[in-house]
């Protein structure tokens, strides 16, 4: 069974935002997609989020795979006069792309304008909002509409998954928050899986939440907007739920425009605005290689987590058609040879 997102405009329009401290445009930046449906999800996002406060320009734009591009944003701010400019990724981790591929994206669109600041902000990341989130949705699949079984927490396993990443800090994150959810939750207990570039993957979380002979299992894709990935874990999940018919499963839908990451992203902004960003450099794999001399490690952006300038793309970037990353070995292998 698969779940749907229901946010009615009028919750979302109702929220109030605290006020920013200075009119700065807000380039929003998302990963990209050529999921079309993907990528509305995400301009709708950006549209309401303009529609909560308009004192200032917010431009939606996408590091890779569609437009508009970051250079094509910022140039959106060039022509309104602006020089002083917020930059914000909307990414759920601290991963490759928001240390490295973003900042390198961002210094390249400076060059023609050198009178150009940017005040970089941070991921989304753990926070208690997003945490309250997932909690209101899984008590609605207590109720009797999405449970009529009416299957109990402790005979139900929790299977969390994270898109995967090639930074194991970030991958690390993803464990840590399936924990937080499931602490206190009353499920029998929680497996954490991924849907590409690290393991396990989500065939093998399936194979480890069955060893604990649930009656249900819950799969929480923890996604911001819908996507082809989205789609191949739902379609992952029904041909489990095919071969399983003993057991009933439900699969949760990705966050998509709800009222809890629009508050955490006004977070997020008003940081970026004061200087107050904090990024985990201690376990971020492109500071240890920049400490063994082999990766450049520069600063900038004012926001204390620069990342190096001109580095070219990861050649075994997860957008490609084969998956390098598909055996265990390789993975293990290739994953702390470059950053």
């Amino acid at each position: 069974m698969v779940i749907t997102n229901s946010f009615p405009k009028s919750i979302v329009n109702s929220l109030q935002l605290s006020t920013l401290p200075y009119q700065r445009p807000l380039l929003a930046i998302g990963h990209g997609t050529r999921n079309e449906k993907g990528r509305q999800t995400f301009l709708d996002f950006v549209e309401i989020y303009q529609q909560l406060d308009t004192s200032r320009p917010v431009i939606p734009c996408f590091l890779e795979l569609t437009k508009p591009t970051i250079q094509q944003g910022v140039e959106a701010c060039v022509k309104q006069g602006y020089t002083d400019i917020t930059a914000l990724p909307i990414l759920l981790f601290a991963a490759r792309h928001n240390k490295f591929d973003v900042t390198n994206e961002l210094d390249r669109s400076r060059q023609p304008y050198p009178q150009l600041s940017f005040n970089y902000g941070r991921h989304f990341g753990i926070t208690p909002k997003i945490i309250e989130l997932w909690r209101d949705r899984l008590i609605k699949l207590d109720l009797p509409e999405s449970n009529p079984h009416n299957i109990a927490r402790e005979d139900t396993v929790l299977l969390f998954v994270g898109r995967g990443s090639s930074d194991p800090d970030a991958n690390g994150d993803v464990y840590k928050l399936a924990r937080i959810i499931w602490e206190g939750s009353g499920y029998k207990t929680v497996e954490t899986c991924f849907i590409g570039i690290t393991h396990p993957r989500l065939e093998e979380g399936f194979r480890r939440a069955y060893l604990h002979q649930p009656k249900r299992i819950i799969v929480l894709p923890y996604f911001l907007f819908t996507g082809t990935l989205m789609e191949k874990i739902f379609d992952i999940t029904a041909q489990q739920e095919s071969q399983n018919p003993n057991i009933d499963f439900a699969c949760l839908p990705e966050m998509g425009i709800a009222p809890q990451l629009l508050q955490v992203f006004r977070e997020r902004e008003i940081e970026a605005q004061l200087g107050q960003v904090a990024m985990n450099c201690e376990m971020c794999k492109f500071r240890l290689a920049a400490a063994d001399g082999q990766a450049e490690h520069g600063h900038g952006h004012g926001h204390g987590h620069g990342h190096g300038h001109g580095h070219g793309h990861d050649p075994h970037h997860h957008h490609a058609n084969s998956d390098p990353y598909a055996k265990l070995e390789d993975y293990h292998q290739r994953i702390w040879n470059a950053p």
